[in-house]
């Protein structure tokens, strides 16, 4: 039998095989296993709040009860979670304002026609994963909330013009500047905290200025996310992280995009309509911008003011001035009261995880400082540690520490004590072991879902969708991280 005579031949000519989609890469194939994996045994974040108020409890009883009847200590550790419950309240309130007024910021019409035309330059899926990935976290070191936002806005816009690119490796590329280089930022709490005097009692700034060694006990920003240490290091953790997510993102065959998970993605902001208006008196106030020109002059004046008579300028920066210059900023692109209450109104939602998990982790923080848990740990970090190893030491334990207490830096007050006394008897650059803890405290968002929250009601996705891609950065990331510290501290003289 001849060739022509085979089923399917034509011409004698068997047809061309269709060529097969190139196979993925190493670590394409294990960002996919490690998503699998997060699907199936990754709870939701508030579980891990519940979860880890647990081991604390069961910790701070073992501690104590070497040392007191069993009854005594369980009374002092319920009355120590309890008093706890509600202290970072303040902070609690700052956290949520950093998201809505990045939110506020990222969702007005200029910022929308910028990430429109950031969309439209990738051009293949994994590029298109890289694109997003850079943006997250160039724009975290600005302003962490911003850039939840922002990044999320340009990922769901990268999904809409591209239909074949992974909308999980998509989501995890915009969160990944909270798992990295946030805290080495302008809105880094731990760094703020150092520089701003009313943020820290008097015996932490006593502490810090051990006789007079360091002025007031405060630390500029110059010594902390200013070192050239500091932006060495997130560049080159920008670098790798960018090219880390470009290999691991699938391909185009073996992509799973939105519409493959249900999602409807929507129109984009630039079709929303203008608020609608009935024409009354009251609400004309509400769709002039009169008003907020009003707001934008004196909030603008008493910002410019604050910098102007700073002794430091960059001592300056705090929370408080952060979250009110994005609001005055986001106030001014809105352009009316209308528009921007609309946009509070829809960044409201993504606030409700912290409101939810911050009471639980503030208990959780009153255990470990309220009861020997820190002690411990302080002297067995302190006992591990020499003056070149420490950074490393600290840069974990943050880590760590992170996971059970995701505070966004807000653990600092707690630590800073003994880790600011260490540092003096060790005689390690102060302002770096800020900028070290800092570290350590991104690479915990690579593994608790905590800080995911306010974008993944945005997304459509939970957090075991996108943790499969952020764990695979936690590898690669957490070794490099160690190095850095303590390769750059090398570099470093104490005090300041």
């Amino acid at each position: 039998m001849s060739s022509a005579d085979l089923p399917g031949s034509l011409g004698g000519a068997a047809p061309p095989a269709a060529p097969l989609p190139p196979a993925d890469g190493f670590l394409a194939r294990l960002a996919a296993r490690f998503t699998t994996w997060a699907e199936r045994w990754i709870p939701d974040a508030y579980v891990f709040a519940l979860a880890a108020t647990v081991i604390v409890v069961v910790a701070a009883f073992v501690s104590l009860s070497q040392t007191v009847p069993a009854t005594e200590a369980a009374g002092r550790i319920v009355r120590a979670w309890g008093g706890g419950f509600w202290e970072l309240l303040p902070f609690t309130l700052q956290m949520a304002l950093v998201i809505i007024t990045g939110s506020v910021v990222a969702t007005t019409r200029p910022v929308a026609r910028l990430i429109a035309w950031l969309a439209r330059v990738p051009r293949t899926a994994k590029g298109a994963v890289a694109w997003v990935t850079f943006f997250a976290m160039a724009s975290s070191w600005f302003n962490w909330g911003f850039s939840l936002i922002f990044s999320a806005m340009l990922a769901r816009e990268v999904a809409r013009r591209m239909e074949r690119v992974d909308y999980r490796a998509l989501c995890a590329s915009a969160f990944l500047g909270l798992g990295s280089i946030w805290a080495q930022g302008l809105s880094g709490s731990a760094a703020l905290q150092m520089a701003t005097p009313s943020m820290l009692q008097k015996d932490i700034r006593d502490i810090v200025a051990a006789g007079g060694l360091v002025e007031g006990g405060v630390i500029p920003l110059r010594h902390t996310i200013f070192l050239w240490q500091s932006l060495l290091s997130v560049a080159i953790e920008l670098i790798v992280v960018t090219v880390v997510l470009y290999l691991a993102a699938p391909s185009e065959a073996k992509a799973v995009t939105a519409k493959a998970l249900g999602l409807e993605l929507g129109a984009s902001p630039l079709d929303a309509p203008a608020p609608a208006s009935r024409g009354t008196p009251g609400e004309w106030l509400e769709h002039h911008p009169a008003l907020s020109v009003a707001f934008v002059t004196l909030a603008g004046a008493f910002l410019a003011l604050t910098f102007v008579e700073a002794a430091d300028p960059l001592g300056a920066l705090t929370l408080n001035t952060l979250n009110l210059a994005f609001l005055t900023l986001g106030v001014a692109l809105h352009g009316t009261p209308a528009r921007l209450m609309r946009a509070v109104k829809e960044a409201t939602p993504g606030v409700w995880g912290v409101l939810l998990q911050f009471p639980l982790y503030a208990g959780i923080a009153a255990l470990i400082t309220k009861t020997q848990l820190s002690q411990q740990l302080a002297h067995w970090f302190v006992g591990l540690s020499t003056p070149t190893t420490f950074p490393a030491v600290i840069a974990t334990y943050s880590a760590v520490l992170g996971i059970f207490v995701p505070s966004g830096g807000s653990k600092w007050v707690i630590e800073a004590p003994y880790v600011m006394q260490a540092a003096h008897e060790l005689e390690v650059h102060l302002g770096w072991m800020v900028a070290v803890y800092d570290l350590g405290e991104a690479l915990a968002n690579l593994l608790q879902p905590f800080w995911m929250l306010p974008v993944l009601g945005l997304f459509g996705l939970k957090a075991r969708d996108v943790m499969g891609y952020t764990m695979l950065v936690f590898l690669v990331l957490a070794p490099l991280v160690l190095v850095l510290v303590t390769v750059l501290g090398l570099t470093l003289t104490y005090p300041l």
